[in-house]
């Protein structure tokens, strides 16, 4: 009989795949992999067993997460269309890794994952799976078996297949230590506005008084430490959750253009991810030369689109992480992030590297800056401009 290794992750989806591809001949491995997701995922692959999977089992995955995906996103301050960390998309390229391990393991001629033909997640499995190993079968029942969402529910229910997803509760979500998304039900209309309930991770801006100030720790780009204690990276991420979700920071409501080429409406909570971004990029600000700082800004948008579009394993990734790679080696230092109802501000910044010299900034005494150079500079500058405008006057 054939095997399949299926990214397996306890929901409605992944769930009714089991029986689905036991029926066509399969016999299916099921691989939960422990990105920080709440839950039981134990529990959720003994249920695997039980929906008939010959084997299945939880890869504890977050610190390879974290060391391999999170800190080479937060390097690059990524956020697809400047709003979102790239929840999802970071974890997918891992999974896909695990998946083809498995595979090789268990003699398995084929992969399989839950999406379906209309999200970002296929193109990131099937584009990943085939770089890692060109010659596997991908399998992508969902996209398949041509059932809409109410009619997989049915199709669980008339098995009584141990599914937690119901009518009444419709939404599609994924959650990692970086964030959480989530979409489906009510969302599906960009004018409604998101429900109270389907927050976990951050609570109501508006329910939330006061402010609090936080001191972040970096170590070459690494958060290593928070309020002054020293952190391991995945550690940093966990707490600043709590403490910047409880001000309401990180939620983000936005209209994405899916790789598919349609619009759809998505729902994320990202404490963490915003509070680091906020507090890396500033700490940049301090600590990177000028021209370096700029070209950075450039490709960040285009690591961040590579990444949205299934790319992780590409070239020009690789050119880009080098590029991050370099520019990190200074950026150490702490940044005091305000958080107050609905973000995370910077309110100050210091580091051993800092580029920023008082003696030059300040227009108090004790002023250093030659301003006797300024006027042929800007002279100088401002040549080309008058060139133009003579040649436009002639």
């Amino acid at each position: 009989m054939k095997r399949v290794v299926l990214a397996y992750s306890g929901g409605l989806d992944t769930s009714v795949a089991i029986p689905w591809l036991a029926e066509g001949g399969y016999e299916v491995v099921a691989v939960a992999v422990d990105v920080g997701q709440p839950g039981d995922l134990k529990a959720a692959v003994e249920r695997a067993g039980a929906l008939g999977a010959v084997d299945a089992r939880v890869v504890d995955a977050k610190e390879r997460f974290v060391s391999k995906f999170v800190l080479p996103a937060l390097s690059m301050n990524a956020l697809y269309q400047g709003r979102y960390p790239l929840v999802s998309a970071l974890s997918r390229p891992l999974i896909a890794e695990i998946l083809i391990e498995i595979a090789e393991e268990t003699g398995a001629g084929a992969v399989a994952h839950g999406c379906t033909g209309k999200g970002n997640d296929q193109v990131r499995f099937d584009v990943a799976l085939g770089a890692l190993a060109p010659d596997i079968d991908v399998l992508a029942p969902v996209r398949d078996w041509g059932m809409s969402r109410e009619e997989t529910i049915r199709y669980a229910e008339d098995r009584a297949l141990p599914i937690m997803t119901t009518k009444s509760s419709p939404y599609s979500i994924d959650e990692n230590l970086w964030g959480r998304s989530i979409e489906c039900g009510v969302l599906e209309d960009p004018w409604a506005a998101p429900p109270e309930d389907i927050f976990t991770l951050t609570a109501a801006p508006d329910a939330t008084d006061g402010m609090t100030d936080v001191v972040v720790g970096f170590d070459s780009g690494v958060p290593v430490a928070l309020a002054g204690e020293t952190l391991s990276p995945t550690d940093v991420i966990g707490r600043l959750t709590s403490i910047a979700g409880a001000y309401g920071c990180g939620r983000i409501d936005m209209i994405e253009d899916r790789l598919v080429g349609i619009k759809s409406r998505e729902i994320y909570e990202a404490p963490a991810a915003i509070a680091l971004i906020t507090a890396h990029r500033d700490l940049e600000a301090l600590t990177l030369e000028r021209m370096v700082a700029r070209e950075k800004r450039r490709v960040e948008q285009t690591w961040a689109e590579l990444v949205y579009e299934g790319l992780w394993f590409s070239p020009l990734r690789d050119a880009l992480d080098a590029f991050a790679s370099s520019t990190q080696e200074t950026v150490t230092g702490e940044v005091r992030l305000r958080l107050a109802p609905g973000g995370a501000i910077a309110t100050g910044r210091r580091s051993p590297a800092s580029l920023y010299d008082h003696a030059l900034a300040t227009y108090d005494d004790g002023d250093a800056f030659r301003h006797v150079d300024a006027a042929g500079f800007v002279r100088l500058w401002g040549l080309p401009s008058r060139s133009w405008a003579r040649m436009r006057a002639r």
